[in-house]
């Protein structure tokens, strides 16, 4: 090769280091915004399951203090005699 040619081609090459590096590091950006994207879906659906959880336990909870309060009513109340003549 010329020496002339070599000159030209050291710019080129010193300047198409960083737009190679820039172009790959906007690929792997890509790759990790797609990869997070199936992520949410799965944690959209991993968080939907527990509020419905969430919502069955707190129904539960709310029959049990029913029960509780009945229970307490119960033992506040005066016993029955049933040896009446």
């Amino acid at each position: 090769m010329e020496r002339g040619m070599l000159v030209l081609l050291i710019p080129i090459l010193a300047l198409s280091i960083p737009v190679l590096a820039i172009f790959f590091n906007g690929m792997v950006k890509l790759a990790q915004t797609r990869a997070l994207g199936a992520e949410e879906s799965e944690l959209l659906g991993r968080l939907t399951a527990l509020e419905n959880e969430l919502s069955d336990v707190r129904h539960q909870l709310a029959e049990t203090q029913e029960r509780l309060d009945f229970a307490e009513r119960l033992l506040v109340q005066p016993p029955v005699r049933s040896d009446a003549p």
